[in-house]
């Protein structure tokens, strides 16, 4: 697949580190690179995920550069979504990181089974101040009402994410969710970020069906937060 050159970052990205993904993040800054992306966010697994890294390596995300190849790299966090208000690491921890995206996971010990109780969940984390995303909020596994979770988000400033790879390799039957996920974040002006949701470097960047359907659904491209390095960090409140 081609890669969108209207999109500058790639602010979902998995490494070795999560336990199965495939890259290193030398190896994705050089693909990136490659492939004239200027921002990637390293976004591995919390800690819940089975086969996800210890806490201590979010915290020791201190020693990667902030630039590997020319490429600016953020210090980020997929973490798991536990309940009501609560993720799988310290809100103390979370503000060492740039990035933060939240989500739901089966087998993490999240026990809600209902709409209302997901959704219930999702909006009370959007309002930590920790969290910048919502992602792939499409999953059918855990259905939200999505006109509530783009109100919110709209309202806090927490982007909702278009998950290319959720039309593509995972989480299926998301494609119909997805779209009226996209038709919610136009109606109500919600921030929106595209991510890849790579795990092997040949994946980075791969957003061309994210940005389409968030076109199709009318999502004007100022919303879109990741697409130029400045508006992303402009957005995470960071520097080059």
């Amino acid at each position: 697949m081609p890669i969108t050159s209207a999109i500058e970052a790639d602010l979902h990205v998995h490494t070795i580190a999560s336990g199965h993904a495939y890259s290193t993040i030398n190896e994705i800054a050089a693909e990136a690179a490659r492939r004239r992306l200027r921002l990637i966010g390293m976004t591995d697994h919390g800690p819940a995920l089975p086969g996800g890294p210890h806490p201590y390596h979010f915290l020791a995300l201190r020693f990667v550069p902030r630039h590997i190849a020319g490429v600016r790299i953020l210090r980020g966090i997929e973490a798991n979504i536990l309940g009501d208000d609560l993720l799988d690491m310290e809100d103390h921890q979370l503000g060492h990181l740039e990035l933060v995206l939240a989500g739901f996971h089966s087998g993490c010990g999240y026990t809600g089974d209902t709409r209302e109780q997901h959704t219930r969940a999702a909006l009370s984390v959007m309002d930590k101040p920790q969290v910048h995303a919502i992602c792939h909020p499409g999953n059918p596994e855990f259905l939200l009402d999505y006109q509530a979770l783009a109100r919110h988000a709209a309202a806090t400033g927490t982007a909702l994410e278009i998950n290319n790879s959720s039309f593509q390799v995972s989480r299926a039957g998301s494609e119909n969710n997805c779209r009226r996920l996209a038709a919610c974040c136009a109606e109500f002006g919600s921030p929106v970020i595209l991510g890849s949701d790579a795990h092997i470097a040949q994946g980075v960047g791969q957003l061309d069906r994210a940005y389409a359907e968030a076109l199709e659904a009318g999502i004007r491209p100022e919303q879109i937060v990741n697409r130029t390095l400045e508006s992303t960090l402009a957005f995470l409140g960071l520097v080059d």
